[in-house]
């Protein structure tokens, strides 16, 4: 910590990591599944005790409404639980953004619901890397921060959303909202590698569903005048397919339709995700998959019916993120953790800051890996070293750190 200034050093000290791990076993416990709404409504409970704390105003925002299709090709209603905002001096002229989620991939009926020691120093647990661990490195990294004589004059807000991992779509405008006129953004997912790395440009993301509806007839007698939506949906995943290039990933995902075997099929429903790394490349596939619906319908004599959309713009690397990207990395050298960054397919809330014009680091949460599966593990140590490097950042971007 040679490069570390005397207020640097007593900043770093002012991090408290005994609290942290009990705060993510407690909050691991608790199921949090995005469509657990019980779940994540206690979740939200307990954090927004938690950010009371700091200085500033809690408040728990209701969701947007959030649509999608059913098996049957219905428009349905998704239900989402309440974000968590904390505003602390709203009026100040630099202020800064930090994000992060409190839902998991795992459902309330999931195996995985229980915590397992690895070894002395990992723990195994839902929701500890991604990213309960990350809400207890913000609130702690935070708390230093306010022990900061540049904190006062600088404000920030600080998200918890209840949606991320099915892709922040009931919060999409409460992100954007907070994002305007921030100098700077931290979310913290988890490192993109274990050893702390990173994740610099993230390629976008979409997820779509395609309804066909075609006309049913016995398969037996009269299938002439049946229009088969499978096969019709079939042609549709293939064409996709036939669409991806350099830059952009088409996943078609499942087809969910028919009925008995002597019955001409009358309704499938396509589903699939595509990943764009540029924006030309995005606004190209919605020409080019208008015309791919055109062509179908016609040659298959059905209606397709679109719904989904790219929800994660890409996030390319642009000079003030270039800028930020530095300050952390040069800020974890300092604190003797050297770290690098690589670019991802993977999405999260820091694509969606990013297309607002805000330099966003968003993977400043703990170490850990495995997420997404029962062997998502944390690598203890690192709550600490988070918080101490996130609070090193935040004292050097409130002390005018150029971006």
């Amino acid at each position: 910590m040679q490069r570390l200034s005397l207020t640097e050093q007593h900043l770093i000290e002012a991090v408290d990591p005994a609290p942290m791990l009990a705060q993510v076993q407690a909050w691991s416990a608790l199921n949090t599944g995005t469509g657990n709404l019980p779940g994540l409504a206690e979740q939200a409970r307990l954090l927004a005790d938690a950010f009371a704390e700091l200085p500033g105003d809690v408040r728990l925002i209701e969701p947007d409404p959030v649509t999608a299709i059913a098996a049957d090709g219905t428009t349905v209603a998704r239900e989402h639980g309440r974000h968590l905002v904390l505003s602390v001096r709203p009026q100040a002229r630099r202020r800064l953004l930090l994000t992060g989620h409190m839902d998991t991939v795992f459902p309330a009926d999931h195996p995985f619901q229980h915590q397992a020691w690895l070894d002395e120093t990992t723990l195994n647990g839902p929701g500890v890397a991604d990213m309960k661990g990350g809400i207890a490195v913000i609130l702690a990294a935070l708390t230093a921060f306010e022990s900061s004589p540049a904190s006062q004059s600088t404000g920030y807000d600080v998200l918890i959303n209840s949606d991320e991992e099915t892709g922040s779509l009931s919060s999409a405008a409460l992100i954007a909202d907070l994002a305007r006129g921030k100098a700077a953004a931290l979310t913290y997912e988890p490192s993109a590698l274990p050893d702390g790395t990173l994740a610099g440009a993230r390629a976008g993301s979409g997820n779509y569903s395609l309804t066909v509806h075609g006309r049913s007839a016995h398969a037996g007698r009269n299938p002439q005048d049946g229009r088969n939506a499978i096969v019709a949906a079939a042609a549709l995943a293939l064409g996709l397919k036939a669409l991806e290039r350099e830059g952009l990933s088409i996943n078609p995902a499942r087809i969910e339709g028919g009925s008995a075997n002597n019955v001409v099929p009358d309704l499938a429903v396509l589903r699939f995700n595509i990943r764009p790394r540029e924006a030309d490349l995005a606004q190209l596939f919605e020409q080019e998959i208008a015309a791919l619906i055109a062509r179908i319908e016609q040659e298959h004599e059905v209606l397709v019916h679109r719904h989904g959309a790219v929800s994660r713009p890409p996030k390319p690397i642009d000079p003030s993120a270039a800028r930020l990207f530095d300050l952390v990395e040069r800020s974890s050298a300092d604190l003797g953790q050297p770290i690098g960054r690589k670019a991802t397919g993977g999405v999260c809330d820091g694509n969606n800051i990013a297309a607002c014009g805000v330099p966003v680091v968003d993977t400043m949460g703990v170490r850990g890996g495995a997420i997404h599966s029962a062997g998502e593990y944390l690598i203890v140590p690192s709550l600490a070293e988070r918080a101490r490097l996130s609070a090193l950042v935040l004292h050097r971007l409130a002390s005018g750190a150029p971006l």
